[in-house]
């Protein structure tokens, strides 16, 4: 993974493909591996956000580095200062609390996607949905809502936030897509993907297994 600290190149990140799925079930491996034996309390945090932040529009999918913001629910300079700050082909992660206003739509899509950012992942609720996916701009939110916003809170920018109970860094990978938003911590990401290499390699064994007769009784030891 590699990042720049303007905003005129964007970064590079090499995901291989892998879906939020399988670097979460990744991540909880590689933990057990390095803590084996550990109870589930001690291994490390769940990279899984909330499930009721998802995509905004179907299809939609990030794989960046995060880019964070604070905020205050139902306001968002701070949004307006990320768009301004961040650099290129990282994607914004908000902390607003969960509110359910507008925070985010068109005009700041737009914005964001001329500045190069990847997508937005959002605790709060955003509008011009429609706009959005005719952009093809990314955005992971906790719903919609055509409340207006204030602008009284410039926020915080790159400062440590947690969005729907993850912890979230700047530099750490998130990636979204159908199935959810997943977060690994920087210092994991390179572990993490060896090991969600190894699961989808373990997983083609599977499907091949299975088209020789094997059943999944027999493949997963539920017999």
């Amino acid at each position: 993974m590699t990042a720049t600290t303007g905003t005129t190149r964007p970064v590079r990140l090499d995901t291989r493909g892998h879906s939020s799925a399988t670097l979460y079930e990744a991540a909880q491996a590689e933990s057990r591996r390095r803590a084996p034996g550990a109870t589930p309390s001690c291994l490390e945090a769940d990279i899984a956000v909330d499930p009721a932040v998802r995509a905004a529009w179907p299809g939609a999918r990030i794989a960046a580095p995060a880019y964070t913001v604070q905020g205050a629910g139902g306001d968002n300079p701070a949004l307006h200062h990320a768009v301004a700050a961040a650099p290129a082909g990282h994607v914004l992660v908000a902390d607003l609390g969960g509110a359910p206003f507008g925070h985010w739509g068109e005009v700041l899509a737009v914005a964001a996607r001329h500045r190069g950012l990847a997508g937005l992942v959002v605790d709060g609720g955003v509008r011009d949905v429609e706009e959005m996916r005719a952009l093809g701009f990314p955005v992971f939110s906790r719903g919609s809502s055509v409340r207006g916003t204030r602008t009284l809170f410039a926020g915080a920018l790159g400062v440590p936030i947690h969005v729907g109970g993850v912890p979230v860094a700047t530099g750490d990978l998130v990636v979204g897509d159908a199935d959810g938003v997943v977060v690994v911590p920087r210092h994991r990401v390179d572990a993490v993907l060896e090991q969600a290499d190894e699961r989808i390699a373990e997983e083609q064994h599977i499907l091949a297994a299975l088209g020789s007769g094997a059943t999944t009784l027999e493949l997963y030891g539920l017999e």
